[in-house]
């Protein structure tokens, strides 16, 4: 076995065609793998008349469709290995749960680090394909720090476009076996790759989406109702079931009392949907925890970051203090909007990913 051989996730898109044309241009021994984690059956039937095709959906034959062609145009072999139980188990299982118990869910996050990182390696290694190093097209850079001893995930040098964010979770073993060759590219750059190298799918629309349209259908529940109460305690009406509202969503409440209203809170065990002004929104604490630490082995002291709390969310400079092992205290500088628990947080130092985890609460408890 060639000591330079790479698997390489292909979606059928444009991001890891090209990462898989640049590592056979550098001399790797490239191997294509695919997965189809769609069921078949739960989708909102619209999608299929949409151009832009979500993670989880009917669009996925295209999506298999598009990478065997750039695999063949590569001149590279590709192997489509079915993940649809290790899909629901990590990811949709995840989704429903969180959903159910008032949180919100992240599935890119879960889904990188269990399945994409996880399972298909794995499925891959059982399928008797081996191979030294694993690579994706994800807008990050990863570097060996000899004085910490330590992999650092670093962002993108295209910051519109870097996704640091959802790779929090891998681990240094992870990180270690992993390319990330578009990591020092641009968008641009990497779309007149494509198009140089004539892989037909140059312009085609981002799967940025878990699932286009109507999510209810993942989570085969009944809903309960319940009351919708203000800061106050007051009932202002009554909701359909907790698990199709989120923090900081205004539409949809069926509230009328002449000024916008937004989900603040949302209490599991009461059944409740708490909601507020605008205003109520802005909190500047939270609590998170399922903590993985990249840059570091642990937290041991203070020490100040700047955090996002989602992955459009502008960087704001935060204290982070350590309150046992399990768990972190976060203090922004600024009050921060919609700090939603179930919701990824992100700890950085300049392009540097310190870790990250999941938020708790948005005060301290």
């Amino acid at each position: 076995m060639s000591k330079n051989r790479v698997i390489v996730a292909m979606s059928g898109g444009v991001d890891s065609s090209v990462a898989a044309a640049l590592l056979k241009e550098k001399g790797y021994e490239v191997i294509g793998v695919t997965m189809k984690i769609w069921d078949g059956e739960t989708h909102d039937n619209r999608e299929e008349k949409r151009e832009r095709h979500a993670c989880y959906g009917p669009g996925e034959r295209e999506d298999i469709e598009d990478a065997q062609k750039v695999a063949q145009k590569l001149d590279i072999p590709l192997h489509v290995f079915d993940l649809k139980e290790e899909y629901k188990t990590f990811v949709l299982d995840y989704f429903r749960q969180e959903y159910l118990s008032g949180r919100t869910p992240n599935p890119c996050v879960r889904c990188n680090e269990m399945v994409k990182f996880g399972a298909l390696i794995q499925k891959t290694k059982g399928s008797g394909i081996e191979f030294d190093y694993f690579a994706t097209g994800h807008y990050v850079r990863v570097e060996y720090d000899n004085e910490r001893s330590r992999y650092l995930l670093k962002k993108a040098r295209d910051l519109r476009k870097d996704q640091s964010y959802f790779l929090y979770a891998l681990s240094q073993r992870q990180l270690g076996k992993c390319l990330f060759p578009l990591g020092e590219l641009t968008k641009g750059e990497v779309r007149k790759k494509a198009s140089n190298l004539e892989l037909g799918i140059r312009d085609k629309p981002e799967s940025q989406d878990f699932i286009v349209g109507d999510y209810s259908s993942l989570l085969d529940s009944p809903l309960k109702p319940g009351p919708i109460l203000n800061e106050e305690g007051e009932v202002l009406g009554k909701h359909k079931g907790i698990q199709l509202y989120t923090v900081g969503q205004r539409r949809g409440l069926g509230i009328a009392v002449g000024k916008s209203l937004y989900v603040t809170r949302i209490d599991k065990e009461k059944n409740t949907i708490v909601v507020g002004p605008k205003e109520a929104l802005y909190k500047n604490e939270l609590i998170a925890s399922g903590l993985n630490w990249i840059a570091i082995e642990e937290l041991k002291e203070p020490i100040k970051v700047t955090t996002k709390i989602r992955y459009l969310h502008k960087e704001s400079e935060a204290k982070l203090t350590p309150l046992d092992n399990r768990r972190v205290y976060v203090k922004f500088k600024k009050p921060q909007r919609a700090i939603t628990p179930g919701q990824a947080v992100v700890f950085y130092d300049r392009d540097r990913v310190i870790g990250g985890g999941t938020i708790e609460s948005g005060s301290k408890l």
